[in-house]
């Protein structure tokens, strides 16, 4: 980091990747520092300089501050990490020591050493705080050594789970052969294979992935498994909504022999809310009178299924939006994008990495998911340049992740419609 650069960093004040910190606080302020910016997406810790932006500089020589820090980061994180250092020397003498720490750790979360005890911190904007039970439970499941979507779901056992649902995919998607009904222990053993079923609390409990999938009545211990969805007659949230609907329940359809829908499930209820709310456009074409969508069906759907497949179900009482409006739809899914995942490699095609594996496999088994990744470019990014010439947004913003669709300017500000 050059002058100029570390100046710009200090005149932007305090933020959610810049902590200003002077030398010679205490070793745990400074690993607190450093585990609530690991935990989040990395970023530089000045030393030497005030909070309100003044440089006063080290107070150590640049080797012994180099040592005191490279000694905190080994003994005081857990695990422990290896920062940057460098430093710089300002017009008025003073130095400034520059710790820089890497985005996506893989070593998440990062604890720090509080007299006895090891706490995980978060950053919040410009304020490092101890992270909740949720959040830390979230950092488990970003570094994948938690699966929440296999968590036992308590209280919900083998009858919270659509049997016939169930037998509908082992039969007519998966095209093998089933138990019998009374046969309970092998539909037992069948589901625990499949981690549809999982031990927890007394016994075994349907898994969140399981009740998500297959369940009765997800939203009985799941409050977070449904899909929030509305249409608006302008660009702007209204308390005027065209259509509202909250859609509950299993996120599969059941599936006839010749794979169309019998009783349809989330991800196909919430595409069907926007077929009949995004309008269309019509036009003559010689004699002939035709009419499209504002969207195509295909991008819609990918939209609603890697909301639901992908998103981090640990946030409680917190759906997936879908919001139509006069220009455009919203689909808003809650959570950070997992780790390794940015949305230049969602572009490309080339994210392997999945939150939840067992949902995205099963989907997958229902040609919902692209067995090659492609979905968000093929279906989405290449679909919309097809259908209207505009693209996409795709946008991690704090806590969520947002695809925005636009329809093209002859039909921004027409009302619903269907196709």
């Amino acid at each position: 980091m050059n002058k100029t650069e570390l100046l710009e960093f200090i005149a932007s004040q305090e933020n959610s990747r810049v902590e200003f910190k002077r030398d010679d606080c205490r070793p745990d302020q400074l690993t607190k520092e450093m585990s609530a910016l690991l935990n989040l997406e990395g970023g530089v810790i000045l030393l030497g300089v005030e909070k309100d932006g003044r440089i006063s500089g080290l107070t150590r020589s640049r080797e012994g501050a180099e040592e005191w820090v490279m000694s905190i980061a080994r003994n005081n994180l857990q695990p422990p990490t290896i920062p940057v250092w460098t430093s710089t020397m300002m017009e008025d003498g003073n130095i400034v020591g520059i710790v820089e720490l890497p985005a996506d750790s893989p070593s998440k979360p990062h604890k720090a050493k509080r007299g006895k005890a090891w706490v995980t911190y978060v950053r919040v904007g410009s304020v490092s705080r101890e992270a909740t039970r949720e959040e830390e439970g979230r950092l488990y499941q970003a570094a994948r050594l938690v699966r929440y979507e296999i968590k036992a779901v308590v209280d919900m056992g083998l009858d919270s789970l659509d049997i016939d649902r169930i037998e509908n995919y082992l039969r007519d998607v998966l095209k093998r052969s089933v138990p019998g009904r009374t046969d309970v222990e092998s539909w037992r053993r069948l589901l625990r294979n499949s981690d549809l079923l999982v031990a927890g609390g007394d016994g075994e409990n349907a898994s969140v992935a399981g009740l998500l999938l297959f369940g009765e009545n997800p939203n009985r211990r799941l409050p977070q498994a449904g899909v929030t969805a509305a249409a608006f007659p302008g660009v702007e949230k209204d308390y005027n909504m065209i259509d509202e609907e909250r859609i509950r329940g299993p996120l599969v359809s059941i599936i006839s022999k010749r794979s169309a829908a019998v009783e349809k499930g989330v991800i196909d209820r919430t595409a069907d809310f926007v077929k009949r709310n995004m309008g269309s456009k019509a036009w003559l074409e010689g004699a002939r009178r035709r009419r499209k969508g504002a969207f195509p069906l295909e991008a819609v759907r990918e939209a609603v299924v890697n909301a639901v497949a992908h998103r981090d179900y640990a946030r409680e009482g917190t759906d997936v939006e879908v919001s139509l409006y006069a220009d455009r739809l919203e689909v808003i899914s809650p959570g950070r994008l997992p780790n390794g995942v940015t949305v230049e490699k969602m572009k490309e095609g080339v994210v392997r990495v999945a939150r939840n594996e067992l949902l995205k496999e099963i989907l997958r088994d229902y040609r919902y998911i692209e067995h090659q990744g492609m979905g968000v470019r093929n279906r989405i990014i290449e679909s919309m340049r097809r259908h209207n010439g505009t693209e996409p947004d795709l946008e991690e913003e704090d806590d969520r992740f947002v695809v925005r669709l636009w329809k093209d300017s002859g039909q921004a500000g027409t009302g619903g419609g269907t196709m």
